[in-house]
């Protein structure tokens, strides 16, 4: 009886000690997560030369960091109320970013690969040598725009089928040749959704998506309270109504509606993950440039995710525009920010440079903060033998074993060779996340006494010495060794 006592009384000094651990982590998050006075009023101020020089009846703008809300704002007026967090605007292109979340959970969920010609997945009139991947990132060469009049002006009942969004030409380019940014691409991949899900892809969307994200201001139409589309004259102070139609199946293109407070939470989901409905490695993949950039690039396309680099910053995220609207929703992964921006004008070329400013203004004036370290829980001795130096012929590297049994690989400082972060898989080995490894494997090579001989990285042999003895090096080692 008094061993059971002492074990119950251990187990609730542990449990209480677990929750004030928790309980000074959430102080300490949201601690870190406040902004300052000062970076709040220079929030305020970049929003509203956004607003004013893009010379839009109001814009909203907001900050999110570390996963919160932690800013919004907004300038103007809808109905003779401020417009804020929660005023509906029209997002645009936004809206393909989450098509491809769609597309991806189809591919988490075998249900499609994203290397198959997609006419694997559809009977397409157009198209179907490209893959999935290409459609993604804008590399299907399919043409920019659907068959005319002006798609984003006038009802979809104009184009009641897939067929009817195609012209002449349909395809001007190769699958796979060029970058060229296609709508009806995107149409093309919300019809592969209601194929492989039987129903209407915002259905699907709603479901799948929105609703675990608690994102119930995102909708396919306009809901109150929102704001209208204008015009604003190129050399006047003055408006026009643009038309807000319903474009049918180029809906997946561009049709959504959502607010700040929601593209916020859509941005945390898209550094983090979330996995009810994408795990973090799929949204980090999302985020990879499909073609492979130049050393200097300034801009890029993931798998449904527009790149950015800026004052050696990198950003990942989406513009988009509609007649009356632009929304910008752009992210730093490195610093655990994103900054959303809404306006109600057709042509506002303010819209990116103020998401972009909103993230190097809190950047710069509360650079991030890291994590405490932790040591890991129960290590498997057999990957701790796998740590330390390792040498690719003459050059050393050193093997850091992380949590979830991942491996980071990189050059021992000074030297120069290539490095990379690996994931475990189930077989034994593990897969290259980034870098020159990327999707490489990386293998222990063991002796048939079952010790370790060597490392294989996508047939890049690393030894426990310099250009080590024992024939695992391709071409041998002179048997006087080094001299």
């Amino acid at each position: 009886m008094i061993d059971a006592y002492k074990a119950t009384e251990a187990t609730e000094a542990a449990e209480a000690a677990e929750a004030a651990e928790a309980a000074q982590e959430e102080e300490r998050e949201e601690r870190f997560t406040q902004l300052l006075p000062d970076t709040r009023r220079a929030l305020l101020r970049r929003l509203a030369l956004g607003q004013s020089g893009g010379r839009t009846p109001s814009m909203v703008g907001a900050v999110i960091r570390e996963g919160r809300m932690v800013w919004s704002a907004g300038r103007g007026a809808v109905d003779g109320e401020a417009v804020g967090s929660d005023t509906q605007y029209r997002i645009g292109s936004i809206t393909k970013t989450f098509v491809a979340v769609l597309i991806m959970r189809l591919r988490d969920e075998g249900l499609l690969d994203l290397d198959a010609p997609l006419r694997t997945y559809l009977d397409t009139p157009e198209a179907g040598d490209a893959t999935i991947a290409q459609l993604l990132a804008h590399r299907s060469g399919l043409a920019a725009e659907a068959r005319g009049p002006w798609w984003e002006r006038t009802e979809g009942e104009l184009r009641p089928a897939l067929a009817d969004i195609f012209g002449e030409p349909a395809q001007p380019h190769s699958a796979g040749r060029v970058h060229h940014y296609s709508n009806p691409g995107y149409a093309l991949l919300g019809a592969v959704v209601e194929r492989l899900r039987g129903e209407p892809w915002d259905a699907v969307l709603h479901r799948e998506v929105l609703t675990p994200l608690g994102m119930d201001r995102t909708t396919l139409l306009p809901q109150a309270p929102h704001a209208e589309g204008w015009a604003v004259h190129p050399w006047a102070d003055v408006l026009l109504p643009e038309p807000a139609v319903d474009t049918g199946v180029m809906a997946p293109a561009g049709q959504l509606w959502s607010t700040a407070a929601d593209l916020c939470r859509f941005a945390a989901f898209l550094l983090n993950g979330d996995e009810r409905v994408l795990g973090a490695a799929s949204v980090a993949e999302m985020r990879v440039p499909e073609a492979a950039p130049e050393a200097d690039w300034t801009s890029g396309y993931g798998l449904g995710v527009q790149l950015a680099r800026r004052d050696g910053r990198t950003f990942a995220g989406h513009s988009g525009s509609m007649p009356g609207f632009v929304a910008a929703l752009w992210m730093s992964p490195a610093d655990a920010l994103a900054g959303v921006v809404l306006a109600n004008c057709t042509s506002c070329p303010e819209a990116t440079p103020t998401a972009l400013g909103l993230v190097t203004t809190v950047a710069s004036r509360e650079p991030r903060i890291p994590a405490p370290w932790r040591p890991l829980g129960d290590a498997d001795p057999a990957l701790l033998e796998l740590t330390g130096p390792w040498y690719w012929g003459a050059v050393a590297f050193g093997l850091r074993l992380r949590a979830g049994r991942e491996l980071d690989l990189a050059p021992i400082e000074g030297a120069a060779g290539r490095g990379s972060r690996f994931r475990p898989e189930d077989d034994g080995t593990w897969t290259g996340l980034d870098g020159y490894y990327t999707g490489e494997v990386l293998k222990v090579v063991r002796t048939d006494e079952g010790a370790v001989s060597h490392l294989d990285l996508g047939t890049f042999v690393f030894t426990r010495e310099p250009y080590g003895p024992g024939g695992a090096v391709p071409g041998g080692v002179d048997a006087d060794g080094w001299r």
